[in-house]
């Protein structure tokens, strides 16, 4: 009869612990997750704004105003945040059943406190500040004081000594959030809200782990363990692979800072010598030391002197700072993918500045507080692991076996071909892709019909990191992980390599995306075969040599009128590149396929493959939403609309560093607001050198401008840019003649102002020392304007001339040749930069000093168009000169 029973009925019900905890982490992270995303597409600007301050002060949304305030992620929020509340139910009684004990009443208080915790979160998160902000508040504070004891006797209960470290983690972030909220709410100041609530999130998301890692705790009850621990994992090393590469990428900008002061080699440059310190692992002590984790975490810790360099108020303490910093980090030689992955998202999202850098601070778009905090939290995650299971340490030395004997079989790969390919390697990642933007300004040409010709920086940049995503992806699906390395691989690469460098716009873009593809995939086996070839010291400081020698080369193919023997590389882009691949050649299976057997396929866990992806998607979702953020929702104004007027300006931005060493940016988009057509000189910044940066990201997001680059890192000049409040029609990049001196660039465009055409040109001359180019050069530009005639043109430009200066100075050439006149002939305190016109009504001039943000001024012209369809009246010089009083002139004249 029983027999029969159970056929009729069946077993008992059986569910896996660990699915009830994996349903509480997903939907809870769900929740909170589709409440943020949605928030930031529908109403951002209403979810940043608080009592002290709005956007752009404020620009982090806090999480009560995120899942509380507007519809439909309030709704969808509370939907998936009442299916958690099951799970969250079930996993403090599984709780309470595995710690209860009679000799004790702990597990009991641990239970209540987890039941009132669970009731005040569902209370705050369903009573949101709009109903009814005490109570909000008040239901808040109790979930947060039910935290301590919940998660304080979970820790006491537990027995796992590994879990009491992961959950002894989740306080670190306490500290700082109080901090912020203190800023905040005392002391009222704008921006440390946002401070507050990206802690306030990092708070929530540890709390759903918190809870989640209550699957370890059901091991002790035969049940399964989730994915947490290899999440935790993957993140600390993601984050610590992070401030390597801000670390690492941050040198040689903050080296160049004297370099082009001097304009020559002025000493500080050997400072680059301090990426060779790994030759120190040579020492077999300190080799040993370093591969301890003690070793590892000293070293990181030191190795957070370049992320605090910020602080530092002297650019030469900033630069022995950073220095230092290389010389710790590179010990340990930690490369992954992700985080460069991080930092080019990090970059896109912060107007192309990595915020950790020291060239950033507060004042300039830094998060240099926010980054030392996350290092903090990994170094100390990292230092708090317990000793390795004996099944761990099996799977360690199976891997070591395997790497030697990758080592000890494959005569084919000394460490000599191994150290070529990884230097190779780590110099292509940060020439090219470091930025999400650098392999868009390699085919950018400007504007056709009213069009962008190829992608645009900050709308297309996203689609460079997820083809970054993409190349890491590759090792984690392909099995074996030796196609990585065939030479049909290679093959591939190299065409896409071809493409990049020989074709424009959407075409050489899409090489450029394919080469990313490429670069990233090729880290892993790259890796591998860097370890598997011994002599640690000796290769990886000669991979590190590679990379300083390339550096080099890169950067004297433009400024190779400041170094001895720069000549050799003047303009020779495609020797860089070719170098780069053919080192990276000795990485690939050459020879017959009987060698395949050699290369050993080290794969990660299951979990943590599975944790990689997952952190990848999210990276990739993270570059959309920050595109769809940064996306105008109103298109560029003119200053003074319906007016007829508009003011032009000219300003040579010394590479976008001000004269204490840092970013200018924001500076500069404070002194060009009223401006509605700049052109600014030496902006191109897309080289490892400038810290691959784009110099008018800030400007055009903030104030609201059409851009045109100019010409990219392969024209090789010091660059040009225009920005525009008037719609672009057509633009052209020119290069002027240069036979003996430095590369000069040229933008000319054709601008709808106010429905008449007109024609911009935004030029840089070369030096005084090469009077052949200026001459021709000056030529050329004076061709270019005199071909509009009669049509309206307005010069912005540097010449390097004298006043009035006859023929063959550049002066002269311009006005007579261009069919232009100067904006005043009478200011005699003039040097390098311009501003000629035509066709129009010159109503104001002025030159604005510098400050400290350039060795430059900003000089300002302003003009009004002459009635649809007519010309200028009167071109005498007595007209054109004519002055008055501002206080005589209308309203709309005044700037």
């Amino acid at each position: 009869m029983g027999s029969r029973k159970n056929k009729i009925h069946g077993g008992p019900l059986v569910i896996h612990a660990h699915y009830i905890a994996a349903a509480h982490t997903y939907l809870a992270l769900g929740a909170f997750f589709s409440a943020l995303f949605l928030g930031c597409v529908l109403h951002y600007k209403n979810i940043v704004k608080n009592g002290v301050a709005g956007y752009p002060e404020e620009w982090f949304p806090s999480v009560s105003a995120t899942i509380g305030d507007w519809f439909p992620e309030r709704n969808i929020f509370q939907i998936l945040i009442a299916i958690t509340s099951g799970p969250r139910f079930a996993l403090v009684f599984l709780q309470y059943f595995i710690t209860r004990s009679t000799n004790s009443i702990l597990p009991g208080c641990v239970f209540f406190a987890g039941i009132v915790r669970t009731l005040a979160c569902g209370g705050w998160a369903y009573i949101t500040s709009n109903d009814n902000h005490d109570v909000h508040d008040v239901l808040m504070i109790l979930y947060i004081l039910c935290n301590l004891p919940w998660m304080l006797g979970s820790i006491a209960c537990t027995p796992l000594n590994h879990t009491q470290a992961r959950r002894r983690r989740f306080f670190m972030s306490i500290v700082p959030m109080i901090y912020f909220f203190i800023q905040h709410k005392v002391h009222r100041i704008p921006g440390a809200y946002t401070r507050y609530s990206f802690f306030e999130w990092v708070l929530i998301i540890l709390d759903v782990m918190f809870d989640s890692v209550a699957e370890s705790d059901f091991r002790q009850a035969n049940l399964q363990v989730g994915r947490a621990h290899g999440i935790a994992l993957i993140l600390t090393y993601v984050i610590l692979a992070y401030i390597f590469w801000s670390i690492f990428t941050s040198l040689i900008p903050t080296i160049f800072y004297f370099s082009v002061w001097e304009l020559a080699i002025s000493g500080p440059e050997l400072a680059l010598l301090a990426t060779l310190s790994p030759v120190l692992l040579g020492i077999a002590p300190l080799h040993a030391w370093a591969s301890t984790l003690k070793g590892r975490v000293v070293l990181h810790i030191l190795s957070l002197i370049g992320i605090g360099a910020y602080a530092l108020h002297k650019p030469l303490h900033r630069l022995y700072a950073v220095t230092f910093a290389n010389s710790c980090d590179l010990t340990f030689h930690l490369v992954m993918g992700l985080g460069l992955i991080l930092s080019s998202l990090s970059k896109h999202a912060n107007h192309s500045n990595n915020p950790v850098w020291p060239i950033v601070n507060e004042e300039t778009g830094g998060w240099n507080k926010t980054g030392l905090a996350l290092a903090v939290l990994a170094i100390y995650e990292l230092s708090s692991r317990t000793t390795r299971s004996p099944e761990k340490d099996d799977n360690k030395k199976n891997t070591k076996e395997k790497i030697a004997k990758l080592a000890g079989t494959n005569q084919s790969l000394p460490w000599l071909t191994s150290s070529l390919a990884l230097g190779s390697l780590l110099f292509s990642l940060h020439y090219l892709i470091s930025d999400a933007s650098t392999v868009i300004t390699w085919s950018w040409t400007g504007y056709e019909n009213g069009k962008p010709r190829g992608p645009l920086p900050n709308v297309h940049g996203s689609l460079t990191l997820i083809a970054q995503a993409v190349g890491i992806l590759l090792p984690t699906f392909l099995h074996p992980q030796a196609l990585l390395t065939h030479p049909a691989w290679f093959a591939y690469g190299t065409a896409n390599a071809i493409v990049m460098y020989q074709y424009r716009n959407w075409i050489g873009y899409v090489g450029g995306l394919n080469l990313a593809v490429f670069l990233m995939s090729l880290l892993p086996p790259v890796l591998q075969q860097a370890a598997a070839a011994g002599k640690v010291g000796r290769t990886y400081f000669t991979a590190f040599f590679v990379v300083i020698i390339l550096d080099l080369a890169s950067i004297w193919t433009v400024a190779y009128a400041f170094v001895p023997g720069g000549i050799y590389l003047r303009e020779r882009t495609d020797i860089v590149l070719l170098s780069q691949i053919l080192l990276l050649s000795p990485a690939f299976r050459w020879r017959s396929s009987s060698t395949q057997s050699s290369y050993v396929t080290l794969n990660l866990r299951a979990s943590y493959t599975q944790s990689t992806r997952l952190i990848l998607a999210l990276l990739s979702i993270s570059s959309l939403l920050i595109t769809l953020y940064r996306w105008p929702l109103v298109g560029p104004r003119p200053y003074k609309a319906g007016t007829r007027i508009f003011n032009a300006g000219i300003w040579t931005v010394h590479f976008g560093i001000d004269n204490v060493g840092r970013d200018s940016q924001r500076r500069m988009r404070d002194l060009i607001r009223r401006l509605d057509v700049v052109g600014l000189l030496e902006t191109d910044l897309q080289r490892v050198v400038y810290g691959n940066r784009d110099l008018t990201r800030v400007i055009t997001e903030d104030l609201g401008y059409y851009v045109d680059i100019g010409p990219g890192p392969n024209s090789h000049t010091w660059g040009a840019a225009l920005l525009s409040k008037f719609p672009i029609i057509n633009s052209t990049h020119h290069l002027l003649p240069s036979p003996n001196g430095e590369l000069a660039p040229a933008i000319e465009a054709v601008l709808e102002v106010y429905g008449t055409e007109v024609t911009v040109v935004v030029a840089h001359n070369g030096q005084e020392q090469d009077p052949l180019d200026r001459e021709l050069q000056s030529r050329e530009l004076a061709r270019i304007m005199a071909r509009s005639y009669p049509q309206p043109v307005v010069f912005l430009g540097y010449v390097v001339t004298k006043p009035l200066a006859r023929e063959p100075a550049p002066y002269d050439i311009l006005i007579s040749g261009g069919r232009v006149y100067d904006i005043d002939n009478q200011d005699w305190d003039r040097w390098c930069e311009y501003i000629f016109y035509r066709g129009l009504y010159r109503t104001s001039y002025a030159r604005l000093s510098r400050g400290i943000v350039t060795d430059t001024e900003l000089q300002i012209g302003q003009f009004v168009l002459p009635k649809h369809g007519h010309g200028v009246t009167n071109e005498t010089e007595a007209a054109r000169t004519l002055r008055a009083w501002k206080e005589v002139l209308p309203p709309d004249h005044v700037c």
